[in-house]
């Protein structure tokens, strides 16, 4: 009998320590099964096409194509609007002067709310829903594992809800991508006799044809795995979010790793927004003597946290480890693209350059930073203006007057039309093409034909992820949550921070504006893979402030 009991304490004490433990065992395996798909091996320099040196552009006048995406760059983390990150004390000038020197789209907005949809608009010059992208493409083990270590929180509804249902209905992570149907940016320039580059993240698939080498681009240096320096290396600073499910798992699942043109898997060159910005400079000058669109989409300041150790020592004066180890990182990459416009400069062709600036979505609650999106409401992955209203600048000297602004409501999808307009080449004409050629709209545009200043560029935009869909229509923006159960309604002209719900002062507005939504749901597609996970994202605290009574919330569909 006594050997019995001794044996079920034994199993209770393993089952008991198994509980406890059970986040870290979780998180074992899952960055045990992400790390076994690759065998990375050491740097190689990446060769990349010249241009033949006696090439000569004086025949073909049409201009380069710069566009620089950060990803999840806060509207606060830049110090054009008198922001900045640690109040301004991480100047961002390099950034700015794309902005000052150009044009500043202030009503600027993303596809999404988060990375991969904003992305596929981009790319596609579309609703990404119109081809059925409508959400973030996620290991399954990444979601279910989120959904496992997550707890429900006191003060709010389930705060998440893994859908076990939909696990065998999921296309492998490689395979969630933007169709090979979709006519890329990429696609329509080097059509137009552009020689196309892609450096850094992609997120819109990796097989079946939907790889950026497969999309148009004729190079590609892809973002492989999102550490920015291995862990334990001697020039970097690590900042980790204990309360965060979402960094716990990348530390234990992501590489330092990258890939050339589909090619085997290497260590990069290098701190990650550095590399990408060296390997820039040098496609730059090796393609000065032709048309080229170079997409150099930055992970930063995306998480995991890294800084170099140089950035880091440079900001002593910021005290907080989290923050500092954040501002570091956006010095980095406003370096880097100081590098990319001094290339232009030095190359002689900075004149003749479209350059574009702009985030994939706002910045991330998750990481416990409170101020990032200031003055705006709400986080990457809400539909609030701090998820959607991003950053916004073109820069063409040869164009566009420094110093011009436009506060009309743009998106992401008019950077295709615009670069498209801006190469003189021709759009889709196969399918319904959402975004609009921007610089006729802008008054004091040279060469712009048809002039469309004073007049607005959409009358309506939309956004769609799972139960939650918003509309901006005429200066107001509706917002509905089916899962919540919950309306907003802003007039963004009087409220731009999104402060007064008007919902029950202007319920005729609203039924106008809910048969907008359903009248635009109606011409989308359905999701080409299931939502695996629906969870509770505060409006206005990051992740690691307490739950209170009457905190604001949505549900966020991934």
């Amino acid at each position: 009998m006594k050997w019995i009991i001794r044996i079920l304490v034994v199993l209770a004490f393993i089952a008991g320590a198994g509980y406890i433990f059970r986040e870290q065992i979780i998180l074992e395996l899952a960055g045990m099964a992400a790390r076994r798909k690759w065998n990375i091996g050491p740097h190689r320099e990446v060769k990349w096409d010249r241009a033949p040196a006696d090439q000569k552009r004086n025949a073909d006048s049409r201009p380069n194509i710069v566009l620089i995406l950060a990803d999840d760059l806060g509207w606060n983390d830049l110090t054009i609007g008198g922001g900045g990150v640690a109040d301004g004390s991480a100047p961002t000038p390099n950034i700015d002067a794309i902005g000052s020197e150009g044009i500043q789209f202030t009503n600027g907005y993303s596809g999404h709310s988060s990375c991969a949809p904003s992305r596929a608009s981009l790319m596609s010059g579309r609703y990404p829903t119109r081809f059925g992208f409508e959400f973030t493409p996620t290991p399954g083990s990444m979601l279910k594992v989120i959904s496992s270590i997550i707890e429900e929180q006191k003060g709010l509804p389930h705060s998440i809800t893994h859908f076990d249902e939909h696990v065998d209905k999921v296309v492998p992570y490689e395979e969630m991508g933007m169709p090979t149907e979709e006519i890329t940016l990429a696609e329509t320039l080097k059509k137009g006799g552009y020689h196309t580059v892609h450096i850094g993240k992609w997120h819109l698939g990796r097989y079946n044809g939907m790889a950026a080498k497969d999309q148009g681009f004729d190079e590609s240096l892809l973002m492989h795995s999102g550490m920015y320096l291995p862990e334990d290396d001697p020039n970097v600073v690590n900042s980790k979010q204990d309360f965060d499910p979402i960094d716990k798992f990348l530390w234990k699942g992501m590489q330092y790793a990258a890939s050339f043109n589909s090619g085997d898997v290497f260590k990069p060159g290098g701190y990650l927004t550095d590399y990408y910005t060296d390997e820039a400079v040098k496609t730059i000058a090796a393609n000065k003597n032709r048309p080229f669109f170079l997409y150099l989409a930055h992970w930063a300041p995306h998480t995991p946290l890294q800084a170099t150790k140089a950035d880091y020592d440079a900001l002593s004066h910021i005290k907080n480890h989290r923050l500092r180890v954040y501002a570091a990182m956006i010095r980095s990459l406003d370096r880097g693209v100081g590098r990319v416009m001094e290339a232009l400069k030095a190359n002689g062709i900075d004149d003749n350059t479209l350059v574009i600036f702009t985030s994939d979505n706002g910045g991330a609650g998750y990481i416990g930073l409170p101020e990032i999106n200031q003055p705006y409401r709400g986080w990457k992955l809400t539909f609030f203006e701090g998820g959607v209203h991003v950053p916004f600048f073109m820069r063409w000297p040869a164009k566009i007057k420094p110093g011009t602004t436009f506060d009309k409501p743009v998106h992401h999808f008019d950077i295709y039309s615009t670069a498209v307009g801006a190469a003189k080449t021709t759009m889709p004409t196969d399918r319904k093409m959402d975004g609009v050629d921007l610089l006729p709209f802008v008054p004091g545009i040279e060469g712009t034909t048809p002039g469309k200043p004073g007049q607005i560029p959409h009358q309506k935009l939309f956004w769609r992820g799972g139960n939650n869909h918003v509309v901006l229509a005429d200066g107001w923006k509706l917002q509905r949550d089916s899962t919540a159960g919950k309306i907003w309604l802003f007039d963004m002209k009087a409220d731009p921070t999104e402060q007064n719900n008007m919902v029950e002062q202007e319920p005729e507005r609203v039924k106008t504006m809910l048969a907008m939504l359903d009248k635009h749901n109606a011409e989308q597609k359905e999701p080409a893979w299931p939502s695996l996970l629906e969870a509770v994202v505060r409006v206005d605290k990051t992740v690691d402030a307490p739950v209170e009574k009457g905190d604001e919330y949505i549900y966020c569909a991934n």
